[in-house]
């Protein structure tokens, strides 16, 4: 599976869920079965420009925007391959599940800042 495609398919995911559309609902503005979007959102299936133009239409969104985790991941520097890692593993969650390790991380930082 393409790194590209999963980090395409999680950015398509939480615009889709900041906008609180289901799966369904955006397939419909975009004309497409939702099916399709779930594949493209666990990287199942490569998209073309043509559709990523129509989802991105539907989201009410930039092309570019798409593809902002690329930059993002960009920003990092090769040291932080273990960053990179985590944020690709955080990226495939559900938003509960990585407020909860949220919630870990500060509280392990915080007590090792207190030692």
């Amino acid at each position: 599976m393409s790194e590209l495609l999963e980090l395409v398919g999680a950015r398509i995911r939480d615009l889709r869920k900041s906008r609180d559309l289901s799966q369904e609902a955006l397939a419909e503005n975009a004309g497409f079965n939702p099916s399709y979007i779930g594949f493209i959102e666990r990287a199942e299936r490569n998209i073309s420009l043509k559709n990523l133009e129509k989802i991105a239409a539907a989201l009410d969104v930039g092309v570019y925007e798409l593809f902002t985790y690329v930059k993002e991941r960009e920003d990092l520097s090769h040291d932080d391959a273990n960053i990179t890692k985590i944020i690709s593993l955080l990226r495939t969650h559900e938003p509960k599940h990585i407020l909860m390790v949220l919630n870990i991380i500060t509280e392990i930082f915080e007590t090792y800042n207190k030692n």
